[in-house]
C-alpha cells in the first residue's frame, strides 16, 4: 500500500476512532417503543477496540488460510427444490391485504395507549422488528405477501414508461423519508397517526403503480419492496423464477416462483446487485445509515449535541434531516473513497464506481447483523403484548405483559453486530475473488474496505452498547 493511502486511512480511522469514545454511551431507538440495554463490565474503549480488531484479524485469518478452490467450493453449493405456489401465494397475498385493512381499523378504532393498540405492535414488533428479520435469516417472502403490489396487480394501468434516468434514486429518497418521518413523528406512539400515514402510502404506492405499472413501480420505486430484496440475498433461501435462472433478478417482476434453492448464508451478495449502478450502492448505503441514524438520535450524545445546536439558533424542523443527509453523505463518501483507494492498492484497471458497485452487497450483512442487534430485544420484550393484542384487537388487556430482557442479553445483540461483520468481510473477500485474477492483488483490494468496516464495527458496538436516551424536540 502506497505510503499516502496509509496516511489517509490511519487518519480517517483515528477521527472516527477518537470521536466514539469521545461520546461516551448510548442505545438504540425504536420510536417510543425501547429495550432495555445491556452494561458493559469493561472499559467503552477496550470493548470498542475490541470489537474493531475481531473483524480485522478475521480479514488476516481469511486471508491467509483460504484459497480460489475453496472459495468456489463453499459458495457454489447449493441444494435446489423445485415448487409451483402461485396458489399459495394468491391466499397469502388476499391475507396481506386483509392484515393492511385491519392495520388500518384498528389503528383508527382500537386503545390510543401504544402497548395495547394491535396497529402498533403488528407493525413496529411483529412487522419491522420479527418479519424483517426472517428476511435476511432465512429468505425474502415479501413478494408473497406485499399487500400493496396484490391490490396493484388487481386493478387496470396505464403503463406508462418509467424514466429511465431516475433509476432506483426515488427509493433511495423513499427509504431515508421513511425513516425521518419515525424518527420526528410518534409513529410508535400514536396508532391513528399511524394509520394515516399507511393510509398515505397505500393511496401514493397504488396511484405510482397504477401509472407506471407493477413491475415498475415495485421494481424501482418502492423502497419497502427494493430492502427487502436487497435484504433477502443476505438469506440462505433464495428464490428461482420462471425466466430467472439466478433468481430475483432485481425489476420486481413476479415470473412466478419456479423452486428454491439453499445456499450457505451471505452466497448470494458475491453476485452483482441486481441494480448494478450508483443508485444500487446508494441504496445498499442507506439501508445501513438509516438502521445506524435510528440507533444514534436515541443517545445522550446526540442530546447534547441537539440541545446544543438549536441553542445556537439552529431550528429544531431542520437539525434531523440535516442530521440524517449530513450522515449519509458521510457513510456514502467513505464508501466512494474506500473504492478509489482499492483501485489503487490493488493496481487495477477497474474504475472506483465498477469497485464500489461490486464490493457494495458486502455492506448488507453489516446491516442485517445491526438490525437484529437493535431490535431483536424490543421483539422479545414485547411479544406477549403482541398476541394479547391481536387476541382481542378492540378491546386488549389493560395492562399487557412485558418481558423483562436480563443483563446480559446485551451481549447477544453485540454478538450479532459482530456475526453481521464477519460475514460481511468473508462476503467482500470472497467477491474479491470473483473481480481480480491475482491472490495478492484480492487480497490487498480489500485494505480499504476492511478499514470502513472496522469503523462501522466500532460506531455499531457503541451504540448498541450503552443506555438510551429519549431525542429531544420531536
Amino acid at each position: 500500500m502506497r505510503r499516502s493511502n496509509v496516511r489517509l486511512l490511519a487518519r480517517a480511522a483515528l477521527a472516527l476512532v477518537a470521536g466514539t469514545l469521545w461520546a461516551g454511551t448510548a442505545l438504540a431507538h425504536g420510536g417510543g417503543l425501547r429495550a432495555a440495554a445491556g452494561s458493559l463490565s469493561v472499559p467503552t474503549w477496550l470493548f470498542l477496540l475490541t470489537g474493531g480488531g475481531v473483524v480485522g484479524a478475521s480479514f488476516l485469518l481469511a486471508s491467509f488460510v483460504t484459497d480460489r478452490a475453496f472459495i468456489r467450493a463453499v459458495h457454489g453449493w447449493r441444494r435446489v427444490a423445485g415448487a409451483r405456489l402461485d396458489a399459495v401465494a394468491t391466499l397469502t397475498r388476499v391475507l396481506s391485504v386483509a392484515a393492511l385493512l385491519g392495520i388500518v381499523a384498528v389503528g383508527f378504532l382500537g386503545p390510543e395507549t401504544m402497548f395495547r393498540n394491535a396497529a402498533i405492535l403488528v407493525v413496529w414488533v411483529g412487522w419491522w422488528a420479527g418479519y424483517v428479520a426472517t428476511v435476511y435469516l432465512v429468505g425474502n417472502s415479501w413478494p408473497a405477501l406485499n399487500p400493496w403490489r396484490a391490490v396493484a396487480e388487481w386493478l387496470p394501468t396505464l403503463d406508462r414508461d418509467y424514466p429511465e434516468r431516475l433509476g432506483a434514486w426515488p427509493s433511495v429518497v423513499g427509504i431515508l423519508a421513511l425513516v425521518w418521518l419515525e424518527v420526528v413523528s410518534p409513529l410508535a406512539d400514536d396508532p391513528r397517526l399511524l394509520a394515516w400515514v399507511v393510509v398515505g402510502y397505500t393511496v401514493f404506492t397504488l396511484a405510482g403503480a397504477l401509472v407506471f405499472g407493477p413491475d415498475s413501480w415495485f421494481g424501482y420505486v418502492d423502497p419497502i419492496a427494493r430492502l427487502f430484496r436487497y435484504y433477502g440475498r443476505v438469506a440462505p433461501i433464495q428464490r428461482v423464477e420462471d425466466g430467472d435462472a439466478d433468481g430475483d433478478d432485481g425489476t420486481g417482476a413476479d415470473r412466478g416462483v419456479r423452486g428454491f434453492e439453499l445456499r450457505p448464508p451471505g452466497a448470494a451478495l458475491t453476485d452483482p446487485l441486481p441494480d448494478d449502478g450508483r443508485d444500487g450502492v446508494a441504496f445498499v448505503v442507506a439501508i445501513l445509515w438509516v438502521t445506524t441514524y435510528d440507533g444514534f438520535v436515541g443517545t445522550q450524545v446526540w442530546v447534547g449535541a441537539a440541545r446544543a445546536a438549536v441553542g445556537a439558533g439552529v431550528p429544531p424542523v431542520v437539525l434531523y434531516p440535516a442530521a440524517l443527509i449530513a450522515g449519509y453523505a458521510l457513510f456514502l463518501g467513505a464508501w466512494w473513497l474506500a473504492a478509489g483507494l482499492s483501485r489503487r492498492t490493488a493496481d487495477t484497471y477497474l474504475t472506483p464506481d465498477a469497485i464500489a458497485r461490486r464490493f457494495a452487497p458486502s455492506l448488507l450483512p453489516i446491516a442485517a447483523g445491526y438490525h437484529l442487534a437493535h431490535f431483536l430485544g424490543l421483539f422479545a420484550s414485547l411479544s406477549p403484548a403482541l398476541v394479547a393484542a391481536l387476541s382481542n384487537p378492540l378491546q386488549p388487556p389493560i395492562n399487557p405483559s412485558v418481558v423483562v430482557l436480563p443483563g446480559w442479553f446485551g451481549m447477544v445483540a453485540v454478538a450479532f453486530v459482530l456475526l453481521g461483520h464477519l460475514l460481511a468481510v468473508w462476503v467482500a473477500h470472497a467477491s474479491a475473488y470473483e473481480v481480480f485474477p491475482g491472490r495478492l492483488q484480492a487480497v490487498r483490494s480489500q485494505y480499504p474496505f476492511v478499514v470502513v468496516m472496522v469503523l462501522y464495527t466500532m460506531t455499531s458496538l457503541w451504540i448498541v452498547s450503552a443506555p438510551s436516551a429519549a431525542p429531544p424536540f420531536v
